[in-house]
Formats: structure tokens, C-alpha cells, sequence
């Protein structure tokens, strides 16, 4: 089993940037994809970025892409997500999400791909 802990949100103005991180529990981190879905209110939850189990593979939804970088260090079991240039339509709760495809270098954008979840953080960004 594994938990998911996410830290590094809050309120940030457009422009800015913000570094979320993700800590898991348990052994078996460094097998799975990891990624990051947000939900703003009123709104589907999206898929953001992923990441494969070594890292060399990573996808991001197109509204992202040059902006935002998804990283892992399997030694500490945490997975980040760079955050930069942020605008105002980055509102959301971003939660931190692991898969049980071991050694997969496929990165799902789904959330029923998704096994683990985190409680989410908190993003809000000011005009």
C-alpha cells in the first residue's frame, strides 16, 4: 500500500511560481508512474503531468506544457511538480496520484489509471 502526502501549495500571484511535492509511504514507490490531477471549482477534475517509474517518460495536459515540470527523487519517495509562470485559471486542488504498473514506462492521463490518491493541496492563484 502506498500514501501520498502533498505539500507546497497556497496563494500565489499570477506570474509567480510554486513547487508542489508529493511524499509516499512504503517500498514499492519507486515501481509506479506517478502524476498530478487538479479539480477547480465548478469543474471536471484534469490531469496535469505524470510521470514514469524512472522518470524518462512524462506527459502534460497541452495548458501546461513549458510551464509546469514534473520530476521524481525515488531515494526520498517524492515526485515534484514545478510550477511556474502561473496564471489565474491554475486554481485548483492538485492532488498527487501513483499507479500499480510496475516498471511501466507508460504514463496514463486518466484518473481510473490511478490507484493512489493524496488529499490534495490547495493552489490559488491572484490576478
Amino acid at each position: 500500500q502506498v500514501q501520498l502526502v502533498e505539500s507546497g501549495g497556497g496563494l500565489v500571484q499570477a506570474g509567480g511560481s510554486l513547487r508542489l511535492s508529493c511524499t509516499a509511504s512504503g517500498r514499492t514507490f519507486r515501481r509506479y508512474a506517478m502524476g498530478w490531477f487538479r479539480q477547480a471549482p465548478g469543474k471536471e477534475r484534469e490531469f496535469v503531468a505524470g510521470i514514469n517509474w524512472s522518470g524518462g517518460n512524462t506527459r502534460y495536459v497541452d495548458s501546461v506544457k513549458g510551464r509546469f515540470t514534473i520530476s521524481r527523487d525515488n531515494a526520498k519517495n517524492t515526485v515534484y511538480l514545478q510550477m511556474n509562470s502561473l496564471k489565474p485559471e491554475d486554481t485548483a486542488v492538485y492532488y498527487c496520484v501513483g499507479d500499480q504498473n510496475d516498471y511501466s514506462d507508460y504514463v496514463g492521463t486518466r484518473d481510473e489509471e490511478y490507484h493512489f490518491w493524496g488529499q490534495g493541496t490547495q493552489v490559488t492563484v491572484s490576478s
